[in-house]
């Protein structure tokens, strides 16, 4: 399929309460290294513009937010779907190798944040072409924004602006080490874990018998080069070098990633809007209770809604 082209026989309308069709969805497919990228794009009646790319967070996360790690929050689809009855477009992705975007690349460990922002590119251009919309606003969580933020620090051509949802305001590999130690369970592995990330910043690989079975899924033979590639990226570095208007997106309930962060990217871009959701997690859930179990819990539940002003906020920040 060519990737502009759009397979309406699976277009979806979604009905208003009075009947009429406020909304529909459609596949979209953008140029990937080896196959085409697929994504679901959320068409609304009226103007090309604006239209917003969801770019995924880390690990195996499909385009609705899910990841069969025990992820399914459908945090993406809930955010398309409340952008677009308020009249917002969206498109949103797998990444290359995974899910629809299987086709894309070979390996989908085969990566990084730069391979991942060169995708990003072809999905504006694709969208763009498609929509008729001048540019493209990027709304990046988690390592998303990080994705968003390596691409328009290189080149922000054809982007709106930046919707930056969980950001990280410091290196990766300092993110991971807070992470980490969040957590007390992690106590009898964090001397590895910090022996691991700095060596994994000098760019050295760690042999597969020297990691332990608690560290494997985090610091695998396969993913790498993907680490070391993301360890070397300074988020604040970037967001100083790029003057698209900017949302900073954190809840205060996020347990990976703090409102600390975003103070950090905040102090590097003064034109950068810094806001704190009430009550919001991570994948954007609603936590009311103050207890680790209640806030991982909303990670596998599809029915919790959104945290209360999530998208009223990129809402009225895009338009």
């Amino acid at each position: 399929m060519n990737s502009t082209v759009l397979s309406l026989a699976f277009l979806i309308a979604f009905p208003t309460a009075a009947g009429a069709a406020s909304w529909t969805e459609m596949p979209i497919e953008a140029p990937g290294p080896d196959g085409p990228l697929a994504g679901t794009r959320t068409d609304v009646p009226g103007d090309a513009e604006p239209v917003v790319l969801i770019v995924p967070g880390s690990g195996p996360t499909d385009r609705d937010g899910n990841n069969p790690l025990g992820v399914a929050a459908a945090t993406y689809r809930m955010v398309a779907h409340g952008l677009a009855e308020h009249g917002i477009a969206t498109v949103r992705i797998d990444k290359r190798g995974m899910f629809g975007s299987a086709s894309a690349v070979v390996d989908p460990n085969a990566v990084t944040i730069g391979d991942y922002a060169n995708d990003l590119r072809n999905w504006i251009t694709a969208i763009r072409a498609s929509t008729g919309a001048k540019c493209i606003w990027v709304l990046g969580h988690s390592e998303g924004a990080l994705v968003g933020l390596t691409a328009a620090a290189a080149d922000p051509a054809e982007i709106c602006g930046l919707v930056l949802v969980a950001a990280p305001g410091q290196p990766l590999d300092d993110v991971v080490r807070d992470q980490l130690r969040a957590n007390p369970a992690n106590t009898p592995i964090l001397a590895e874990a910090e022996k691991a990330l700095s060596g994994l910043k000098a760019g050295r690989h760690i042999p597969g018998e020297e990691i332990s079975p608690p560290l494997m899924a985090l610091f695998r033979p396969e993913v790498q080069d993907y680490l070391i590639d993301m360890f070397q990226r300074d988020p604040a570095a970037l967001i100083a070098q790029i003057q698209l208007p900017t949302l900073l997106l954190y809840g205060d309930r996020d347990l990976q990633t703090p409102m600390s962060e975003g103070r950090l990217l905040a102090s590097a871009a003064s034109h950068a809007e810094f806001t704190v959701i009430p009550t919001a997690n991570h994948v954007l859930k609603s936590v009311t209770a103050d207890n680790r179990e209640a806030n991982v819990a909303a990670y596998a539940d599809p029915t919790l809604p959104l945290a209360p002003g999530v998208v009223e906020r990129i809402a009225t920040f895009v338009k």
